[in-house]
């Protein structure tokens, strides 16, 4: 008890002025991404931005990832796109909540410890591809054909990465990219400079959220219609909050609860439905903000959520005067310390099955715009690399004996399907020993693939005659072939032969 109470102590009060800061800093980056998320969805901006902000506070109130961002984003905006413009904004709502429960299943079902399957590399290729997400996420408001974008946005950018690198050099207290906003704000409104502004990307709401019950029939039929959504929803959003946890855990020396985020997001998610609002997951984007101006614990999130509300409720009308170039600057930021530039060098001197797998999640994932696309990929390729090296090392050796009567094979290594093809050509049936004896000491027998070649090679020498002996089995192995072995059945080898 002592304990909990003193992690608790540390995670929001362990850290207060630099998660505070931090927390008004991401704030003010979450505001132009919630209305972009907002029109991606097809929604008014106030659905993303009462989104961010209760799915940021729930979060850090009982997320399992202190300090780690959570709020509308674009991979769960996509997936409801089509919703909406079929059956409208009511279904939405709905649909936000069975997400927010299917997640929290999952984190009871504990199923936020699959992140041990996933790889080093496929991690390098999801930061990478996500570092390369966010700069292209930047370009509309760098193309000059964009209204309000001219040559004077590409100075305002230059200037905000002048003060977001070269601010701490004078003091390292006070977060840069904050800095970067007030100077380009104040600048941008003293100077009246013609820029592009938070307020060109839509209204800002002036009231704060109140609960709402969706209004649509809660029958089977709208079962039918939000369930599919809700499952790609639940799926991506704890996929991207996972993965953001793990880079999270990585860059501050911490661990986190993978089971205990998976039931935050849902919680959260469940909850903002009730308010008018849609689904959400981490953001590696604002996360990594966060972390770069300091935040560490749950204060920062919280923070963050709650600023977010009362600069849009409260200072609305200051905050539309934010000019796009220094939440560009910011963003860029980002992009710049999340990509992984050692991996380019290591592609040259890490194995190079480990290469690829980086570089097939990184091209996916850009190529779709989608993280769950990406991750799968690099998770695929990674389990058929490692079935085929270590289908490499499986080997079998055979002796007779002088009188020619006794075969013994020994058989090493993991049996499972990718091995199948060389254990069975490994026997030699036309011999016909009076005696053959399979030796598995070393060896593990690992699925109903490696059983039944097993089974069919024990049958295929009793059919012509000889003693078959099955040696040196493991535990386990010895408690799957019991479950699963069919030698002792005479009419096996007709089934197991196809016949």
């Amino acid at each position: 008890m002592e304990a909990l109470i003193r992690n608790a102590r540390q995670d929001w009060l362990g850290n207060i002025r630099p998660d505070l800061l931090s927390g008004l800093v991401v704030a003010l980056a979450l505001i132009p991404e919630a209305i972009a998320f907002s029109i991606i969805a097809g929604v008014d901006p106030k659905v993303g931005l009462y989104a961010s902000f209760s799915i940021a506070v729930i979060t850090a109130l009982v997320g399992g990832r202190p300090g780690m961002i959570s709020a509308a984003t674009a991979a769960t905006a996509v997936l409801m796109v089509t919703l909406v413009r079929d059956f409208g904004l009511a279904y939405l709502f709905p649909a936000t909540i069975l997400a927010g429960l299917l997640q929290i299943l999952a984190g009871m079902a504990k199923l936020g410890n699959i992140m041990r399957f996933v790889s080093r590399s496929v991690m390098t290729g999801f930061v990478n591809a996500l570092a390369i997400l966010i700069f292209l996420a930047q370009l509309p408001e760098l193309n000059l054909g964009t209204e309000g974008v001219t040559m004077l946005t590409y100075v305002m950018v230059a200037a905000g990465l002048g003060i977001i690198y070269l601010f701490p050099y004078v003091n390292k207290t006070i977060p840069s990219p904050l800095v970067t906003i007030v100077v380009l704000t104040g600048l941008a409104m003293a100077l009246n400079l013609d820029v592009r502004v938070v307020g060109d990307m839509g209204e800002l709401p002036d009231t704060l959220p109140v609960f709402l019950f969706p209004d649509v029939p809660w029958t089977f039929e709208t079962l039918k219609i939000i369930f599919p959504v809700s499952a790609a929803i639940a799926v991506v959003g704890l996929l991207e909050s996972l993965m953001t946890a793990n880079l999270i855990d990585d860059l501050t020396d911490t661990k986190s609860d993978k089971n205990q985020e998976c039931i935050g997001q849902g919680i959260a998610n469940t909850a903002t439905g009730f308010i008018g609002g849609m689904a959400g997951c981490a953001m590696i984007g604002q996360s990594m903000i966060n972390v770069r101006s300091g935040g560490r614990g749950r204060l920062s999130c919280f923070a963050a959520g709650v600023f977010l509300l009362f600069l849009i409720v409260v200072l609305g009308d200051w905050v539309k005067q934010i000019p796009m170039p220094a939440l560009v600057a910011i963003m860029i930021m980002v992009s710049i310390g999340t990509f992984s530039w050692k991996s380019i060098k290591d592609l040259t001197e890490h194995p190079r099955p480990s290469s690829i797998v980086m570089i097939a999640t990184v091209v996916v994932t850009v190529y779709t715009h989608n993280l769950a696309y990406g991750v799968l990929t690099g998770v695929l390729l990674s389990g058929l690399f490692f079935a085929w090296k270590i289908a490499g090392v499986f080997r079998v050796t055979s002796t007779l004996s002088d009188d020619g009567d006794h075969r013994t094979y020994l058989i090493e290594g993991q049996l499972f399907y990718a091995s199948t093809p060389e254990f069975a050509d490994s026997f030699d049936y036309d011999e016909r020993p009076k005696k053959v004896t399979i030796d598995v000491h070393n060896a593990h027998i690992w699925d109903i693939s490696s059983v039944s070649v097993l089974d069919l090679a024990v049958l295929k020498f009793r059919r012509d005659g000889a003693e078959v002996e099955l040696v040196g089995m493991n535990e386990a192995s010895a408690t799957l072939m019991g479950r699963l072995s069919e030698r002792d059945d005479p009419a096996a080898l007709e089934r197991l032969l196809g016949h």
